[in-house]
């Protein structure tokens, strides 16, 4: 939807924990910690009270099973106001941005003035599931008053006696099995895109983001964390500011043995939570806060998941640029969330395609060309990390800083996401 309501909601601030990899140093502490760190943190930075956050939208991929609402959650670990409300918002890697919108939305429909939306994930703490052949068998012994009897007819039921362990976990589409490794691979294939290409890209995110760490860029917005283990965490783990091509070269593939994407030019898992505080405009300007941006336009897209399944940014961000009135040469900034190089060059190279735009956007000529210099300035999900949930809102709140800090007027946001699903969004200065 567009948003151009007389009421506009405005972003005020962001804060995020220090991304690390996952069974790292915030391994004792799940994703509602993590989110509630990253709120606490923004709470106290921006010295808003706590008991004035009327509402909490929250996303996150992989929800803690005894209490998935973990909006809910952060309002009552930090003692907000009881009536604050919230809720939490899962679409995949898009949950972070899905929940800011959400916000955004209810803000500018009147229903709320003070708001705090963004997401998390520990990929540390992801429940193991056990097989449905055990939990059929065993939970009526569990939740009832099993008899003698019941036990034998348990273990009747699980005979014969395989398939009993748990299964290693995959990030992969229910629908079809593939990996997203592997959608990344069929991704390079179709576009064209090398393995120098994804190296060069991946070198060029840890040095970006390296040199944004270096030069304070990121100070705005990276929390210290003080982990039950007592370690205090200050800035982001996963970035390699002397990698290179040459090394990055040297690794090996990892989805296919003739293939492309390695460890090195792939996002890795990691752990971290991002908070962003949203306010109606005239709420921001009566408690003496100076805006950073807002939401001109945003969309969300789903593509066939058989087809490219992280193809979406390259129809989504278009869309989000047409429902702002704009064209890409309107946009300051590009802003791409990077599970592979190889997804982020075939969205770029679908965008400059008039193919593309012929038979999937319904227009003669192509998007256009992304300026390599206004593209993830500060780096991206390959060096930088990426917690499911926490991308969306890390993105948003890195863009609004930076267009308050260089006086620029536009960026545009493209994420992709499981399912064939992709997000972007359009800030404007404000």
């Amino acid at each position: 939807m567009a948003t151009n309501a007389a009421r506009r909601a405005v972003i005020v601030s962001g804060a995020r924990t220090p991304f690390v990899k996952a069974f790292g140093d915030y391994t004792r502490m799940d994703s509602i910690a993590l989110a509630d760190a990253a709120v606490r943190g923004l709470l106290e930075r921006t010295g808003l009270p706590g008991a004035q956050v009327q509402a909490i939208v929250w996303g996150g991929v992989i929800l803690p099973s005894a209490a998935p609402n973990i909006a809910r959650e952060i309002a009552l670990d930090l003692g907000l106001d009881p009536g604050c409300e919230g809720y939490t918002v899962t679409r995949a890697c898009a949950s972070g941005l899905q929940a800011i919108t959400s916000a955004v939305a209810a803000i500018e429909r009147g229903e709320y003035d003070i708001m705090i939306a963004g997401g998390s994930d520990s990929t540390s703490n992801a429940e193991v599931k056990l097989p449905q052949k055990l939990v059929h068998a065993g939970a009526p012994l569990a939740l009832g008053k099993p008899k003698p009897k019941d036990y034998l007819a348990a273990v009747r039921q699980l005979a014969p006696f395989t398939d009993l362990l748990p299964s290693r976990p995959k990030i992969a589409e229910r629908t079809t099995g593939e990996v997203m490794g592997e959608s990344a691979e069929k991704m390079a294939r179709i576009h064209g895109i090398s393995r120098a290409d994804q190296d060069e890209f991946a070198a060029r995110s840890h040095h970006r983001a390296a040199a944004a760490i270096d030069s304070g860029r990121f100070d705005d917005e990276v929390l210290r964390v003080r982990t039950p283990d007592e370690a205090d965490v200050t800035r982001d783990g996963l970035v390699r500011a002397n990698t290179s091509i040459e090394k990055l070269a040297d690794l090996k593939p990892v989805f296919a043995r003739d293939g492309s994407v390695t460890a090195g030019n792939a996002s890795p898992l990691t752990d971290g939570a991002s908070a962003v505080l949203l306010m109606s405009e005239e709420r921001a300007h009566a408690l003496g806060y100076r805006p950073l941006a807002a939401f001109r336009s945003w969309s969300y897209v789903s593509v066939d998941p058989t087809d490219q399944v992280l193809i979406g940014p390259a129809i989504s961000m278009p869309r989000a640029l047409d429902k702002a009135g704009m064209s890409l040469s309107d946009i300051d900034l590009v802003d791409i969330h990077e599970a592979f190089a190889a997804q982020t060059l075939s969205v770029l190279a679908a965008l400059n395609s008039d193919e593309w735009a012929k038979t999937r956007l319904d227009r003669d000529t192509a998007v256009g060309e992304v300026d390599i210099d206004k593209l993830n300035v500060h780096g991206g999900s390959v060096s930088l990390g990426h917690p499911f949930g926490a991308t969306g809102a890390r993105m948003v709140t890195t863009m609004a800083n930076e267009l308050a800090r260089t006086g620029k007027n536009a960026a545009l946001l493209g994420i992709c996401a499981a399912g064939g699903i992709g997000a972007s969004a359009v800030l404007e200065r404000v």
